[in-house]
């Protein structure tokens, strides 16, 4: 990587949250063709359990931003979303027959990270040790979340292989022919990725390897930053070149 570190913030504020916001709507609208409000429509009935993480450049520019809906009365979007077609499942019974708890789960709602040269894949990286390292710092075991297949494919091709939720499939959501809902187990999932891929673990799990990128020193998720993150609107600005998480 060259230029002046980056920085991964947890619960981000101001300038820097609408810079993370940005970074998730111009991704998802060139991606999926997600609309402001369609955004809206879809998680703003999480916003009072909703988190942010986001890795900003020397300029305040992000270059990835990540979603986490945590426990709360709205309940967890991924688990709610099965009951729609085309899987019409029942989300909680289904995570509970797989053993999830979900008042310890954090649903992974969206991953976004903007093509940059010699950044891209240390940004996705981080952005993957902070979902993990905030959870486990939070009391969570587990997250939830539905994916497209190409990011499915990058994450295991990194030797993270999350499971399919139980009475699910593959199948077109919220503008991706290929989702699929899918659980994980942090510490199994990250044990698994330890055995069968050291250097990606080094790398996401212990963050050996995030060379240039400040991260956080405090990895308490307080409630009360989703408050402020509920207030910001989410930018309209053009799409740019992405690759979608």
């Amino acid at each position: 990587m060259t230029g002046t570190p980056l920085r991964l913030l947890l619960d981000p504020v101001g300038s820097d949250l609408e810079a993370a916001l940005a970074c998730e709507a111009e991704v998802f609208l060139s991606t999926y063709g997600n609309t402001a409000e369609e955004f809206e429509l879809e998680y703003g009935p999480y916003a009072a359990q909703t988190g942010f993480m986001t890795v900003l450049d020397e300029t305040g520019w992000a270059l990835a931003t990540a979603r986490f809906i945590a426990p709360g009365p709205a309940g967890l979007k991924t688990l709610n979303d099965t009951a729609r077609a085309p899987w019409g499942v029942d989300g909680v019974r289904s995570a509970r027959a797989a053993g999830i708890d979900p008042d310890r789960t954090w649903d992974v709602a969206t991953i976004a990270v903007r093509r940059a040269p010699g950044r891209t894949t240390l940004c996705s990286a981080a952005l993957y040790h902070g979902i993990v390292t905030a959870a486990l710092a939070n009391g969570i075991e587990s997250i939830v979340m539905i994916m497209d297949a190409r990011p499915r494919r990058l994450l295991s091709s990194s030797g993270l292989h999350p499971n399919v939720l139980p009475g699910t499939g593959e199948g077109e959501y919220l503008g991706s022919p290929n989702s699929i809902p899918l659980w994980a187990n942090l510490h199994r999932m990250f044990d698994q990725q330890r055995r069968n891929n050291p250097e990606a673990y080094r790398l996401i799990y212990q963050a050996i390897g995030l060379d240039g990128i400040t991260l956080p020193t405090d990895w308490t998720w307080s409630a009360d930053m989703a408050a402020v993150a509920a207030d910001v609107p989410v930018p309209r600005r053009g799409a740019t070149a992405s690759t979608p998480s």
